[in-house]
């Protein structure tokens, strides 16, 4: 039996999570464990508003798992958070080996603020009218050539 690690992200009724938090989030330990799996990291991530409504759900509870367990039982626990009440949406991928230290350390740390820079700076970009935008390009590249 092949154990392989996967990340795992969970979308939470956010009214379930706030009545019952260690008993929605402990829900995502017991039942990898259930299946023989070892939870390696499991954390809240953030709580926001859906893009759309799921199951009539407009706001979520985000919550990422790292986890390590036999590939032949990803389906069983797939069925098994399917049926759960408290998961509205979730979605497991496969972690490379040699990634997997690094991902788990990151995550660890608790904070994104790296992705969430980067979306402000998206952002500015967005609004930054596109006479200064064409203004930028032209003096990169004045003669067309790429140096």
């Amino acid at each position: 039996m092949t154990q392989n690690v996967y990340e795992g992200l969970f979308i939470f009724d956010s009214d379930l999570y706030a009545k019952e938090p260690d008993n929605v989030s402990g829900q995502v330990t017991r039942i990898i464990e259930q299946f023989g799996g070892e939870v390696l990291l499991s954390r809240l991530w953030d709580e926001r508003k859906l893009a759309y409504p799921i199951k009539g759900h407009r706001r979520g509870t985000y919550w990422l798992a790292y986890l390590r367990i036999d590939s032949l039982k990803v389906k069983e626990l797939t069925r098994q958070f399917q049926l759960s009440e408290s998961v509205i949406r979730f979605l497991f991928l496969h972690v490379d080996p040699r990634l997997v230290e690094t991902l788990v350390e990151h995550a660890r740390a608790g904070h994104l603020h790296a992705g969430e820079q980067q979306v402000d700076q998206t952002q500015e970009e967005i609004q930054q009218p596109a006479s200064t935008i064409l203004e930028e390009e032209s003096m990169d590249n004045s003669d067309g050539i790429k140096d």
